[in-house]
This record gives structure tokens, C-alpha cells and sequence, in this order.
């Protein structure tokens, strides 16, 4: 039966996180590819906070809670594709066995600043949300590598690799978002929470062991696990994929469990007054809730040239955690998490997210995406709060939908420019406490890939 496993990895070398370009105009030497894409633009939001040099997008994209009621514009990096460098490795050792690593760094070319999400958080500390910042909760927290792996891979036996690595869950929404997950453009890429499967600090994870193994191209499946360093269930994660492509279809579908996942958050300036007393500093110090998180999606595509059709559907769930965290506990980017709420979901929520979309290539240069993305959670208060539907309270139902159109011109293989826009508003429970509730982000920018 072995024997009738065929080509079964795709190559390693630009998959899925690299930028895409042939391997034979890839800058490689001795089995190690340098690459990376430097993509920078301009945009101009409706409703938003001043822009954050931290984040990887540095603006909101969609409408957030601390959205004002008055416009905001600035030079916005990875609008498109996520600006990164790294170095990627195959070297051949017996057989099809080769070794292979990949180690690459985000950051953010209109600051210079790696890219930290946890630090647009701590910036705005103790300020209301009429004076903050954009700050977004995300994977990225200043680590020197967002993705450092080592592993063995066979084109008959799959691939095993271990280390820090974008999940199963994140390499789908990459693949069947109709914006393949541009920050700019869609719901997916704005918020890693869907990619993370409900934390959007879990898109990418620490100490991980994953596995992929395709059978002739045609069926692909997949599992990853996450470690703590200790015993019991907190912190770990699993997940599962299985897949396939006939003809011009592929459908995927996913399963993920990830054990006290984080939210992070400012802190109020209550919280703020309060550090002093318990030891912590302001700032590296963040608010966090904490939950177990199971997430189901199955997405595809179907492409009929010149044309690529896109749906997807996600479907999570959050529960008070099995293991939950103390105050003082250490986050990803050494950021400690003064004050943690492991209470939330006395009920659970419930939160839908789903999307569809088509991309038209109008030439071999010039690409077209039009996209429609939808989230809805479940009332998931107790007591009077219970089935409410309106935006009286965060635990009441409610929702988000956002539109997008966008143009793609490639110049070269190498360079590319970019315009576009996508609209995005919130309603009922998920309404509860913004500013303002919705925004439209026109951008347009370049993008270099080597």
C-alpha cells in the first residue's frame, strides 16, 4: 500500500508562508533559500484610532471598538501580504528524505519596528477608548522569529516538522480565503481570531509537532499538536485535517482544540492603579480572557478559468477553561497577564464566521476579488442577560458583516501594485461598547517579493 503513495508533499521551499515564486528564480544557495516581501501602501479609514507602528497592519482595517467617530490615514504595511524575511532549507539526505527548516521574522517597514501585537495592546493602557490607538490582540508579540521549524520530510512518508509553525486551521483560511487572508481586504486577515480558531494569538504556536502526508495529490490530511512543557491539558492544542482536489475542486475540512486560550487586552486605568500594589510593571503587563476553545470549519474552492470561486464556514466554540490561569501568568512576547478572567463563558458562546467570494483573472497580470465575509455570535449571557439580541450587552447576540472589492496588478513576478476597499459593520451584542459602528478602509500600495 505504501507503494502507491505518490509525490506526496508539495515543495517545501515557498509553501504556503513564502511568497510564491518559482523555485527557479528563488535567490538559493546550497539548499537554503533566502526570501521575503516588503508591502507598504497608503489608506485612509472612515471610522478609526490613529494608526499603532506595532501591529503588523498598523490599522484596524475593520471597524473596532475603539473605532472614533472621525477619520484617520497613514502609510499601512502588509496590506496585501505579509511583510517578512526569512530563510528556508532543504538538504537531502537518503533516499526522497531531506531535512527541512524555515525561521522567518515580520516586521514593519513604515516603523522599522518588528512587528508586536501584544505592544499596540500595552500602549493603551489606562486610556479610554476615545484616546487610544489602533491595538489588536495577534501572534505577533516581538518575538525575534514568528516561524522557526526543523523537520524531516519524504515524498512517499509526509512531512514532520517541530517547532513554532502556522497551524493547520491558518494555512486553510490562507488558501480558501477569496483575498487569501490580505489584511486589507477581508475579515480573515483583519482578525486572525477565525485563523486561530477563536484566539488570535493561536494562528501560529509555540512547540509544536505537525504532520502532513498527501496520497497522489489527490487526498491530503494533517495533524498538529501542541506541547506545554508540563502535565496536564493547559495550554496544548491539537488539531486535524483531511482534504482533497478533483479536478478543478478542492474542499478541506478542519477540527481544533486549543486548551486556555488567550485574549489579550489594555488594561483600564483602574487596572492601571492596581499594578503598583501586585508587583507588575505597565508596561508589559495586559488583561486577559481565558478559554477552551473547539473549532469546526470545512471551506473549498472550485476554479473554472479565468474565474475562482471561494466559500468557507467556521464554526467555534468557547467554555470557561478546564485548566484555568492565574494572574502573573507569562504570554507569548514575555508580556504578563496581570488580571485574568477564567468566568467568561458561565455559558458558552457560540460564533459562526463564513465567507464566499470570486476572483476574476482578468489577465495573466491583472487580478480581480470581490468577497463577502459574515461573523454571528450566539446570546450567551446569564440571568436577565439571557437570549438578549440587542446591543445593550456584549453577551447578547449579534454580528459583523463586511464587503470587499480589490485590483492586483503585477507588474513582474517581483513587484506588484494594489487598490481596493472593504467595508465592515457591526450590530447588536457584537455592537456593545464601539464608538462608532463601521468603517470603510480605500488602500492602495505596492508590493515587492524576492
Amino acid at each position: 500500500m505504501i507503494a502507491t503513495i505518490a509525490a506526496a508533499v508539495p515543495a517545501f521551499a515557498q509553501q504556503k508562508t513564502g511568497p510564491g515564486l518559482p523555485e527557479d528564480d528563488s535567490l538559493t544557495w546550497r539548499g537554503i533559500t533566502l526570501y521575503g516581501v516588503l508591502d507598504i501602501g497608503f489608506q485612509y479609514d472612515t471610522h478609526s484610532a490613529p494608526f499603532t507602528p506595532y501591529r503588523p497592519s498598523a490599522s484596524g482595517n475593520i471597524v473596532r471598538n475603539n473605532s472614533r467617530d472621525e477619520s484617520a490615514d497613514g502609510l499601512t504595511p502588509s496590506n496585501m501580504g505579509q511583510t517578512r524575511i526569512g530563510l528556508q532549507g532543504n538538504e537531502p539526505l537518503a533516499g526522497d528524505w531531506s531535512a527541512v527548516f524555515q525561521a522567518e521574522t515580520f516586521f514593519n517597514p513604515q516603523s522599522g519596528e518588528i512587528a508586536n501585537s501584544l505592544k499596540s495592546l500595552v500602549v493603551n493602557n489606562g486610556r479610554s477608548l476615545a484616546t487610544q490607538n489602533v491595538g489588536v490582540d495577534g501572534g505577533a508579540a516581538g518575538q525575534p522569529f514568528q516561524t522557526a521549524f526543523v523537520g524531516l520530510q519524504s515524498a512517499r512518508f509526509g512531512a514532520l516538522t517541530f517547532g513554532r509553525q502556522v497551524t493547520l486551521l491558518s494555512e486553510g483560511t490562507i488558501k480558501y480565503d477569496p483575498n487569501y487572508k490580505a489584511t486589507a481586504f477581508g475579515l480573515l486577515g483583519a482578525s486572525n481570531t477565525y485563523s486561530g480558531g477563536g484566539s488570535a494569538e493561536d494562528d501560529r504556536l509555540d512547540s509544536t509537532a505537525k504532520y502532513v502526508l498527501s496520497f497522489n495529490d489527490l487526498v491530503h490530511v494533517g495533524a498538529l499538536y501542541k506541547f506545554n512543557g508540563s502535565n496536564g491539558s493547559a495550554d496544548t492544542a491539537y488539531q486535524a485535517n483531511i482534504g482533497g482536489n478533483l479536478g478543478g475542486a478542492s474542499l478541506d475540512a478542519y477540527y481544533s482544540k486549543v486548551n486556555s486560550a488567550i485574549t489579550a487586552s489594555a488594561l483600564s486605568a483602574d487596572q492601571v492603579a492596581a499594578l503598583p500594589g501586585l508587583g507588575y510593571s505597565v508596561t508589559n503587563s495586559l488583561a486577559a480572557t481565558v478559554s477552551d476553545n473547539t473549532a469546526y470549519a470545512v471551506m473549498g474552492e472550485y476554479k473554472f478559468e479565468p474565474i475562482k470561486f471561494f466559500a468557507g464556514y467556521e464554526y467555534i466554540q468557547y467554555t470557561n477553561p478546564t485548566k484555568p490561569l492565574s494572574p502573573g501568568f507569562t504570554d507569548i512576547g514575555d508580556y504578563v497577564l496581570a488580571f485574568v478572567n477564567d468566568t467568561a463563558y458561565n455559558e458558552e458562546k457560540i460564533v459562526q464566521v463564513y465567507w464566499t467570494g470570486v476572483r476574476y483573472s482578468v489577465s495573466s497580470n491583472l487580478d480581480l476579488t470581490a468577497a463577502y465575509y459574515g461573523y454571528h455570535q450566539s446570546a450567551y449571557g446569564t440571568g436577565k442577560q439571557a437570549g438578549c439580541s440587542t446591543i445593550a450587552h456584549s453577551t447578547c447576540s449579534g454580528g459583523l458583516d463586511a464587503f470587499s472589492f480589490d485590483a492586483d496588478y503585477r507588474f513582474t513576478k517581483h513587484f506588484d501594485a494594489y487598490l481596493g476597499a472593504m467595508y465592515s459593520g457591526v450590530h447588536d451584542g457584537a455592537a456593545n461598547g464601539y464608538l462608532t459602528t463601521n468603517n470603510i478602509n480605500p488602500t492602495i500600495g505596492v508590493r515587492y517579493k524576492f
